[in-house]
């Protein structure tokens, strides 16, 4: 970002921080509330991931704050995965997500909807054989062939999630038919899913979803296991995301 955008963003968000702390809650220590200033104004203005906030210093001296409850306040959001704390102590705007586990929308509807630009890596797209899992949750024979897909999903160029999804091949005969958005290319052949059964767990991250995540081996992520369905009741997709724990929130609503 230009020196001047930089400033205009400096401004925009110690302006709205300024104001959050004025109408936020008093009865807190300061750096809880300088927290929940931070993370309202970032939540309420669209601000791209990767923006670098003001730094310490800069925003102490703006608040009329000390930097030790500047630097806890942004320790916090760090751990929550708001921000990401850079070399020389910059602060960028991370790419948090929230997924709703009430409705089936695709990986690139959920960023979409929220400002970001969903992306993929390929790591592989294939005709195979399926394997043992793929066989039971597709309820298919050891005979048949699933194109097998593997890729790194990104928000805003960042990478937040591994896929290995596979789809019957009488619903997509050929890899050439799949672009960025798999549910795009099924919509295409009239095969969208309609519903979806959906397991989650926690897992440490192997190496090689560290690698392709950026993140430590043994970094704690969120897998889901998802087998989709059309309106007939035909599985047509299973697929399993390891989500890089951090940046994904998966949001219930719970009625009595």
């Amino acid at each position: 970002m230009p020196p001047k955008g930089r400033l205009a963003l400096a401004t925009d968000i110690i302006e709205l921080v300024r104001n959050e702390l004025a109408s936020g809650a008093q009865g807190m220590p300061l750096y809880k509330q300088l927290k929940t200033a931070l993370e309202a104004a970032i939540r309420s203005h669209p601000f791209k991931s990767g923006s670098v906030l003001p730094g310490e210093r800069s925003l102490a001296e703006a608040l009329s704050l000390s930097r030790v409850t500047v630097r806890k306040a942004l320790a916090m959001l760090e751990e929550e995965g708001m921000l990401s704390r850079r070399q020389g102590a910059r602060s960028e705007i991370g790419s948090r997500v929230e997924k709703s586990l009430s409705t089936l929308t695709s990986f690139s509807e959920d960023l979409r909807a929220r400002g970001m630009e969903p992306g993929c890596v390929w790591i592989s797209k294939q005709l195979t054989r399926p394997s043992p899992a793929e066989m039971m949750a597709l309820g298919i024979s050891a005979h048949a062939q699933v194109l097998r897909m593997r890729r790194v999903r990104t928000a805003d160029g960042a990478p937040i999630a591994v896929e290995h999804a596979a789809v019957p091949v009488r619903f997509l005969p050929s890899p050439s038919l799949v672009g960025d958005s798999l549910y795009e290319a099924l919509a295409q052949r009239g095969f969208l899913p309609r519903r979806a059964v959906q397991r989650m767990r926690a897992r440490a991250a192997s190496p090689e979803d560290a690698q392709h995540l950026r993140c430590e081996a043994g970094a704690p992520i969120l897998t889901t296991e998802r087998r989709c369905f059309l309106a007939d009741g035909e599985i047509v997709e299973y697929c399993e995301t390891r989500y890089k724990g951090e940046v994904y929130d998966f949001v219930f609503e719970l009625q009595r």
